[in-house]
This record gives C-alpha cells, structure tokens and sequence, in this order.
C-alpha cells in the first residue's frame, strides 16, 4: 500500500490483533469476530482482547480516508502498550480539561474507589497518546487538520480484574450491555446527527455517520469516560457501526438473550449474517463479553 505524498509506503498488511476464541479475563470470558462485510474491499475494522490487562477494544478506522486499517489496529496496540507500560506508575493529573468523565449508574462507592481513580487518567493519557501519535503520521503526510487517517476507539478496561468497568468512548462504536432481558446502551455517538437528537431535532437531521470526534485527524480530543458496577450474568457487547447501524436494537437484543459461552461465537455469527441480511455495506466487528463467567 501506498500513500499520495512521497513519504513511500505504509508498511501494513491486515490482520486481527486478537484471534476470535475464548478469552479468559478476570472480568470474564470475552469473544470477537470482525468481516469484511458485502461491500468494502478491505476491512477497516478491529478489535483487541488483552486477558492479562482485562481489557476489550474495538476500532473502526475512518471510511474514505487512506490507511483506515492502519488507524485502527495502531491505536489499539497504542492503548494496550500504554496501560503495560504506565499502570502501575502513572499518576493522576486533573480530569476537567482531559475529557468528559461520566458516571454510569453504579454504586457511588464503586466509582470513586480510591484504585479506580487513578486508572480514569490512565486511560484518558493512554487515548491521548494513542492520538497525538495518529496525528503525527497524518502532519509527517501533509494532511490538514481533520483529515488524514482517523478512527474510533471504544472499549472497557477492568483495572486489575476487580472493581467496577472503566468505559470509554471516542466516535460511534458502542458498547451495549444485557442485565436481565434488557439490552442497554451504555455509550453515546459522538456525531452529529446524535447532537441533533438531543437537541429535540425530529426533522432535516443530519446523517448518522457524520463524526464530531475521532482519534487521529485533530490534535486534541475530548474521550467520554464511564463507570459502570458489574453484576455476574451481565453480557457486554462492544460493536461497530456495520453492525448497529444495520441491525435493529429489538434484533440484536434477542441474539443476545441466548447467548452462552458456550455458544459465543455462533451469536458473533448471527449477528454478523443479520448485518449482511442489511446490505453489509460496512465493515462489521463485534466482541461478546460474558461478565462472571470462566
């Protein structure tokens, strides 16, 4: 692969950064599976389970931008080297201006542990280093400010496999959990036709793919970071917008409802056939986190 401004090539060829098995996590048992889907030539998308870490990321690297697939599985490695690297002495530094912290609905208790702190600004520095050095490839190629090779980055991050799930969020992955039989979405698109939503925009909005942010085409981003308490027998489901923007909420909620460890990965495959069933015009990438489970 080549680029269009005489640095040379970008030294990639994709793959998937985890292989679609079952992970062993503190947290529980975790299962991707990406695919190509019915229309793109490459796949742009991809995902990370680190079992050590507990950790799960998903990235959607920016659709007609060059090197889609370069953002993505970049940041991911990014992100994963920083919380190996830095966990154990990274301080924390102040939250107001690094990004929007908000807490889910969990126990007051569980969010503001004192271990639990320290972690959000871990992964706010992790995100931020992710993007300045994304931002970097694109100035050395030229690429004005918003453009360039870019990505979302969603994912949750079990701090040494106790206390509540750090959930963060830059772009329109999602992460989506089942409790009981309701399937919630615990994350919020960062992108203008969801800025419209809550503004009480009901006519004229603007199209759902339309990114306010994204690691990689600006210098500073501001990651959403949530905190949410976990019960045994929660599923979280991390996706990309080939699947939640092809697929009904009422659909993937009842794929979810039946699925086991045991039968992770043929729910992976429902889901994606039923995205495919759509259209598959986009890359689609899902990863099933079963919360309790071994």
């Amino acid at each position: 692969m080549h680029d269009d401004f005489g640095v040379g090539p970008l030294p990639f060829a994709w793959q998937p950064l985890s292989p679609s098995r079952p992970h062993k996590l503190a947290l529980g048992v975790a299962y991707g599976a990406t695919d190509v889907g019915l229309v793109r030539s490459g796949n742009e998308d991809n995902f990370l389970i680190d079992e050590a870490l507990g950790l799960v990321m998903v990235a959607d690297g920016m659709g007609g931008h060059e090197g889609g697939e370069i953002a993505s599985a970049s940041v991911l490695t990014s992100v994963r080297q920083f919380l190996q690297q830095d966990c154990d002495s990274t301080a924390m530094r102040p939250i107001a201006a690094r990004g929007t912290l908000i807490a889910g609905t969990t126990d007051p208790d569980a969010t503001w542990a004192d271990d639990t702190v320290p972690a959000i600004g871990i992964m706010f520095d992790a995100i931020e280093l992710a993007n300045k050095n994304l931002c970097a490839q694109n100035q050395l190629r030229h690429m004005t400010d918003g453009t360039g090779m870019g990505t979302t980055l969603t994912g949750c991050w079990q701090p040494e496999g106790r206390g509540p799930l750090i959930v963060f969020q830059v772009g329109d992955s999602r992460l989506y959990r089942l409790r009981g039989d309701e399937l919630a979405l615990l994350t919020r698109d960062q992108t203008l036709f969801q800025e419209a939503i809550d503004a009480g925009m009901i006519a004229d909005l603007p199209t759902r793919n339309l990114l306010l942010q994204a690691v990689g085409p600006y210098a500073q981003i501001k990651p959403e970071i949530h905190i949410h308490a976990v019960e045994t027998g929660d599923l979280f489901m991390l996706c990309s917008d080939g699947l939640h923007g092809s697929v009904a909420h009422a659909e993937m909620e009842n794929v979810l409802r039946g699925a086991t460890v045991a039968t992770c990965a043929s729910a992976c495959e429902r889901l994606i056939e039923l995205a495919k069933a759509d259209g598959g015009r986009d890359n689609i990438t899902v990863v099933l986190v079963f919360a309790g489970q071994s």
